[in-house]
């Protein structure tokens, strides 16, 4: 019998990991709705930012999420110039095919490249918080996962402003709904779609940071993160930011409510059943629709 504190606690904990799960697959969501594009290589940027956070944390010694400061303007230019120079020069009628493994071989060498450099052993950041935790009603909450959801909420918050309130957040919107509609408003879809791309790795940079606080990392770890991310972005709804994140929320609890008593190799197993389910019984995803248009 799994008793009242533990369950509150798991209960706690999902909700966390679901944050952090929308911040990772936001970027997805952004690929797919600018240009209809499969990013495989966004895990495996998510690990090289988290890298950078620990590389930066050894030399410095500073806090690892001072490291935004470099790769959350980095990340954005390497977005535009995937974007312009790979990705726009594909052919629309095979975008979807090819960019899988043109991403694809992204993520290799990304991988190949981090395994060059530092091998292929595991790497932790050593905080002076990383054990500590916060008491709430019986249940103990680590900080590194209060402050990683925290971060994904200011994030995600800072996406929808941008989206929402800008002039550039509504010619990305513009571009997504009706691209051909976009253009003849006199909106530059290419370069918008660049700055889109640019955005959605910022994200990428922002969500490596978060979990070289509380993950162990080694060069293959974006392999781990592929099919629950791209599970989320399917199941709340291919294009809807809000859709994503409702569904990474709501799968971040069930997997760890199933750790319980399954264990965590088995609870794993959800990300794809709700994919399973997801493609039988409503393929445009359970967010999809209305909330897609509308960010």
């Amino acid at each position: 019998m799994v008793s009242g504190p533990l369950l509150f606690q798991t209960l706690i904990l999902g909700i966390l990991l679901g944050g952090l799960y929308a911040l990772l697959a936001a970027g997805l969501t952004m690929y797919f709705g600018i240009m209809r594009v499969v990013m495989l290589a966004h895990a495996a940027f998510i690990v090289l930012s988290a890298y950078i956070a620990w590389r930066w944390h050894g030399v410095t010694g500073w806090d690892p999420l001072l490291s935004l400061i470099v790769t959350v303007p980095l990340f954005f230019v390497i977005g535009f110039v995937i974007q312009r120079y790979l990705l726009s020069r594909l052919k629309p009628a095979t975008m979807t095919m090819m960019s899988v493994l043109l991403t694809f071989a992204i993520a290799l060498a990304i991988e190949g490249g981090l395994g060059m450099a530092y091998s292929g052993t595991q790497r932790r950041i050593n905080l002076s918080y990383g054990s500590d935790s916060v008491e709430l009603l019986g249940a103990q909450i680590p900080v590194v996962q209060i402050i990683s959801f925290a971060l994904a909420v200011v994030a995600l918050v800072a996406l929808w402003l941008v989206l929402q309130r800008t002039r550039l957040g509504r010619a990305l919107r513009a571009t997504i709904q009706h691209p051909q509609a976009a253009q003849l408003v006199g909106i530059d879809t290419n370069k918008i779609a660049g700055f889109g791309f640019g955005l959605g790795l910022a994200t990428a940079a922002v969500g490596g940071a978060a979990l070289s606080l509380q993950a162990t990392i080694y060069p293959s770890l974006h392999w781990h993160w592929v099919g629950p991310l791209m599970a989320i972005i399917v199941v709340g709804g291919l294009g809807s930011v809000p859709g994503a994140a409702i569904a990474a929320l709501v799968l971040g609890v069930m997997r760890l409510l199933l750790e319980l008593p399954v264990g965590s190799t088995w609870a794993q197993t959800i990300f794809y059943l709700a994919l399973f389910l997801t493609l039988m019984f409503r393929p445009q995803g359970l967010f999809g629709g209305r909330l897609a248009q509308r960010f």
